[in-house]
C-alpha cells in the first residue's frame, strides 16, 4: 500500500530521528512510504492539524504519486481526522492507529490478541461518531420509532459491554501471572527483566544468554510474544529467571500501556532491570529517556537497573564494564550479536543478585548442574515487544 507520511515539527526532541522511525513503522505495518511531507508549527490546526494550506499541499502530493494511504506521525483528534479525510478524500491514519495496527498484526497468543483488542475498541470507541453521523437521530412518527436507541448507542453499547469481558479476562490472567510470580518467590529465585527501546536488541540478547530460539528481526515490534527462561549463572547465585518484556517508542500509545498492564507487571515485581540500549543509534539518549517515562508511568521506576549498552560491534566501542560512586556496576558494553561482552554481563548480574537488598538466591544447588543448562518455567506470557539487533 502506498503512503504518504507527514511530519510537523513543533520544536521539540530530533524531529528528523522522529520521522525516520514513523518510516520504520510504517514499513513494519506492511505500507510502502513513497513521499514524506514535513512542515514547521508552533501550534496544531485545531481543524486539520496541518492547516488548510498544507492539507492541499498533502492533497496534491495524493494525486501525483497515487497514494493509497496518508499516515500522520502525531495523535489527531477524531474531528482532526475526519476533516482530513473528507479534504483529501482518502483514509488517514494517526500514529495511534498505525501502532495498533502493528499490534494487531504480531499478536500471536491468546493473552496478546486479547490486550490487542481491548486498546482498539477503547481507540475506536471515541472515534465511532465518524461512522454513523447518519443515524445519530432517528425518525419520529407512527410505525417509524427505534427500539429506544439510536445505532451510535447501540454500538457504544456493544463495545462497552465486549471491553468489559476483555478486562474481565485480563484479570483472570492476570492472576495466573500472580500464581506464578508466587512460585518463583516460594523457590527464592532473583527475577530479572529486559527492558528497552523497540529494536534495541532484546531478543537478540536474550537468545544469547538463553539460547532460546526467540524470533528476533531487525524491526519495530518484530513480535509481542515473549518467554522467561530459568538461566543457571554458577555455583555462589545458582539459577535466575530471565524474561524478555517490553519495548517501548516514542508516543506509546496510553490505551496500549493500559491494556498491556497485567503484563507489564512482570516488570514491576522483577529484582532487577537490564535497560537495553542500542549504542549505535544517535537518539540513544532520547531513547533511553522514553523508557524510563514509561518504567514511570508503569510503577517500576523504583527497581534496580544496568543499562547494557548493546550493538557495540556497529558503534565501534570495546567490552566494558562502569561503575557509579557507590561502586556498583552501572553500564555494561556488549554485543549480543557477536558475543562481546557476555561474560561480563553475567558477571555483572552475578554481583547484583549476590549484593542486592534481602537477595533471593536459591540454596542449595546440587553440585554436578551444568554450568550452561537451561529450563524454561514459562512461555505464554506476553508483552510489548522483542525487538532485536
Amino acid at each position: 500500500m502506498r503512503a504518504a507520511l507527514v511530519g510537523i515539527d513543533f520544536g521539540q526532541g530530533d524531529f528528523a530521528a522522529s520521522v525516520e522511525e514513523l518510516n520504520l513503522l510504517a514499513r513494519s505495518a506492511g505500507a510502502e512510504p513513497v513521499t514524506v511531507i514535513t512542515a514547521k508549527r508552533s501550534a496544531p490546526d485545531a481543524a486539520y492539524f496541518v492547516g488548510s494550506g498544507k492539507a492541499d499541499e498533502i492533497g496534491q502530493a495524493v494525486l501525483a504519486d497515487r497514494v493509497e494511504i496518508v499516515i500522520f506521525n502525531h495523535a489527531l483528534s477524531p474531528a482532526q481526522q475526519r476533516n482530513l479525510e473528507k479534504r483529501l478524500n482518502i483514509r488517514v491514519l494517526d500514529r495511534t492507529s498505525l501502532i495498533l495496527d502493528i499490534f494487531a498484526q504480531r499478536a500471536k497468543s491468546h493473552e496478546g490478541k486479547l490486550q490487542v483488542e481491548l486498546a482498539q475498541l477503547q481507540h475506536l470507541a471515541t472515534r465511532l461518531i465518524r461512522g454513523w453521523t447518519h443515524l445519530e437521530r432517528q425518525k419520529g412518527g407512527i410505525g417509524l420509532r427505534g427500539p429506544g436507541e439510536t445505532q451510535l448507542e447501540t454500538d457504544r453499547r456493544l463495545i462497552g459491554e465486549r471491553v468489559k469481558a476483555l478486562r474481565a479476562r485480563l484479570a483472570k490472567l492476570r492472576k495466573q501471572h500472580e500464581t506464578q510470580r508466587r512460585s518463583r518467590n516460594r523457590t527464592q529465585t532473583f527475577s530479572i527483566s529486559l527492558v528497552g527501546y523497540t529494536n534495541a536488541g532484546k531478543s537478540t540478547l536474550f537468545n544469547s544468554v538463553t539460547k532460546a530460539g526467540v524470533y528476533a528481526a531487525d524491526q519495530l515490534f518484530a513480535t509481542l510474544d515473549t518467554t522467561s527462561r530459568r538461566v543457571y549463572m554458577n555455583e555462589e547465585v545458582g539459577h535466575v529467571v530471565l524474561s524478555d518484556t517490553v519495548g517501548f517508542v516514542r508516543e506509546l500509545p496510553h490505551q496500549l500501556v493500559a491494556a498491556f498492564r497485567a503484563t507489564l507487571e512482570e516488570t514491576i515485581h522483577a529484582d532487577l532491570l537490564l535497560h537495553v540500549v542500542d549504542a549505535a543509534s544517535p537518539v540513544r539518549m532520547e531513547q533511553i529517556e522514553q523508557v524510563n517515562l514509561v518504567l514511570q508511568e508503569i510503577g517500576a521506576d523504583h527497581i534496580p537497573q544496568i543499562l547494557v549498552w548493546n550493538k557495540i560491534d556497529a558503534a565501534g566501542l570495546e567490552p566494558s564494564v562502569e561503575r557509579d560512586e557507590y561502586d556498583k556496576i552501572s553500564r555494561v558494553f556488549v554485543s549480543a550479536r557477536t558475543g562481546e561482552g557476555l561474560d561480563l554481563l553475567r558477571g555483572a548480574i552475578t554481583e547484583w543478585a549476590k549484593d542486592a537488598p534481602g537477595a533471593r538466591l536459591q540454596q542449595p544447588y546440587q553440585v554436578d548442574a551444568e554450568p550452561e543448562e537451561e529450563l524454561e518455567v514459562e512461555s505464554n506470557s506476553t508483552h510489548l515487544d522483542v525487538g532485536s539487533h
